[in-house]
C-alpha cells in the first residue's frame, strides 16, 4: 500500500521550502557573513522559485496532464508568494537584524485606532493582489490546456479564492473600520 504524491504538489513544497532556503541564506550571509552583496543577491533571486512553479505547472498541464486540483494550488501558491512574499523578506530580515546584528526591535502592527485600520485595508490589498495574480494565473492555465480538457477544476479554484477575499475583507478591514477604529488612538 504506497502513498502517491501528486508531483506538482511536490514541486509546490519544494517551492515552499526553497524559498525559506534562499531567504535564510541570504540572511546568513548578509548579517553572519557580512557579505551584504551576496546577501542581497539571494533575497533577490527568492522570486526564482516561483518561476519554476510556475513554469512545472504549465509544463505540467501542457504535457497532457489534465488540468487538477493540484494546478489550482500551484496558481494560489503563486499569487500569495507574489504578493506577500516581499514583506515577508522585510519580516524575517527585520527578525535576523535584530537577533543578530543589533538592529532596532522588529515593527509591530497596530493594534487600534486609525492606524489598525489603514493597516488591515493595506493587508486586504495585498490579497487582492494575490487574487487577481492567482487568477491571471488561473486564466492563463485554462488557455494552455490540451484542448477538451475538463478545466473545471481551474474555475473553482477561481471561487475557492473569492470566497477567501470576501471572507477576509469582511473579517479584517471592514470589522477594524466598522467597530474597532472609534475611540482613542492608544488603548492599555
Amino acid at each position: 500500500m504506497g502513498f502517491d504524491v501528486d508531483p506538482l504538489v511536490a514541486v509546490i513544497v519544494a517551492g515552499e521550502a526553497g524559498f525559506w532556503v534562499v531567504l535564510g541564506a541570504g540572511l546568513v550571509a548578509r548579517y553572519l557573513l557580512c557579505r551584504r552583496t551576496t546577501g542581497a543577491v539571494l533575497l533577490a533571486c527568492t522570486p526564482l522559485v516561483d518561476l519554476v512553479v510556475l513554469g512545472a505547472t504549465v509544463l505540467d498541464l501542457r504535457g497532457g496532464g489534465s488540468a487538477s486540483w493540484s494546478h489550482g494550488l500551484a496558481a494560489a501558491y503563486l499569487g500569495i508568494s507574489v504578493a506577500f512574499g516581499p514583506c515577508m523578506v522585510r519580516w524575517a530580515d527585520r527578525r535576523f537584524a535584530h537577533r543578530f546584528a543589533s538592529g532596532p526591535p522588529p515593527w509591530r502592527p497596530p493594534r487600534f485606532g486609525r492606524a489598525r485600520v489603514r493597516y488591515e485595508w493595506r493587508e486586504w490589498g495585498k490579497l487582492v493582489l494575490a487574487w487577481v495574480i492567482a487568477c491571471a494565473v488561473l486564466l492563463g492555465l485554462v488557455a494552455v490546456a490540451p484542448p477538451g480538457a475538463d478545466t473545471g477544476q481551474l474555475w473553482g479554484w477561481m471561487v475557492r479564492l473569492s470566497i477567501v477575499l470576501v471572507i477576509w475583507f469582511i473579517g479584517w478591514p471592514l470589522r477594524v473600520t466598522l467597530f474597532d477604529s472609534r475611540g482613542a488612538e492608544v488603548r492599555p
